[in-house]
């Protein structure tokens, strides 16, 4: 059974969050919440509260055991961007893009020996 979490128009740049989702991906729900504890980058902050949030739809929804949960997969996409403009000289300005992303987690039931239940 497939539990899933979504965390919408984060404002963190996808490509930073990619950095800690490979860093956790194909690892148990607990080792993944550990790894994401020590790890010092803005981005394992996004990615702890949305994992939370699908480990508490598990439990809660479908009454399954945290222990035996496991991160089937992590999707970061693009989200919507606000444009702004930095003034410069001469009269121009130049534009940036302030990112944002979307995050979505898939859990999936594992027995002790990684056998799907």
């Amino acid at each position: 059974m497939e539990i899933t979490a979504k965390s919408r128009s984060i404002r963190i740049s996808s490509r930073k969050v990619r950095l800690v989702a490979d860093v956790i991906r194909n690892k148990t729900a607990t080792q993944a919440l550990n790894a994401l504890a020590l790890i010092k980058k803005r981005g394992s902050g996004v990615l702890y509260t949305a994992l939370k949030s699908a480990i508490a739809n598990a439990i809660n929804n479908t009454k399954l055991k945290e222990d035996s949960l496991f991160i089937k997969s992590i999707e970061v996409d693009q989200g919507p961007f606000i444009k702004r403009f930095r003034p410069s000289t001469r009269g121009r300005v130049h534009p940036y893009k302030k990112r944002s992303s979307h995050i979505k987690f898939t859990l999936e039931e594992r027995s002790a020996n990684g056998a799907k239940s």
